[in-house]
C-alpha cells in the first residue's frame, strides 16, 4: 500500500516539495525498513495483547482506532509545523488509515483466540 499512497499517488507532490525532503540518495532505506518492522511488530503485540475477543470485526475496529490515533497526528500535526500542502496532510492522514483497516483485517482474521487452536478443548 505504501508504494501506491507514497509513490504514486503522492508522486507528483513529492515532487512538488522536493525541497522540504531529503535528496534520494541521503535516505537511510535500512532504518526506514527498521521502523516499518517494529511499527507492525507494535501494532501486532498491541493487538495479541490488549484485545480479548479477537476476531476479523474486532481487528477492523481495531485497525480503524489505531489508524485514528496515528494517521490524524501524523498528517495533521505534521501540517501545523512544516509548509506542506493540505492535501499532503489529508493523504498522509486517509492512507495511514486505510493501511492500518488493512493490518487490522489481517491481524483480525490471523490471530485467534487463546484456546482455539488445534488440540484445545
Amino acid at each position: 500500500m505504501d508504494f501506491v499512497i507514497y509513490g504514486r499517488i503522492l508522486r507528483a507532490m513529492y515532487e512538488a516539495t522536493a525541497h522540504l525532503w531529503r535528496p534520494i540518495d541521503q535516505i537511510n532505506l535500512v532504518l526506514m525498513y527498521m521502523v516499518t518492522l517494529v511499527a507492525a511488530a507494535a501494532f501486532g503485540g498491541l493487538y495479541a495483547a490488549v484485545v480479548t475477543k479477537k476476531s476479523l470485526g474486532m481487528g477492523l475496529t481495531y485497525g480503524f482506532l489505531y489508524g485514528i490515533a496515528t494517521g490524524f497526528p501524523m498528517g495533521f500535526g505534521s501540517y501545523c509545523y512544516m509548509p506542506v500542502p493540505l492535501y499532503l496532510a489529508i493523504v498522509w492522514f486517509v492512507g495511514t488509515l486505510a493501511e492500518t483497516i488493512v493490518g487490522g483485517a489481517l491481524v483480525g482474521a490471523i490471530i485467534k483466540p487463546a484456546g482455539s487452536g488445534k488440540g484445545s478443548k
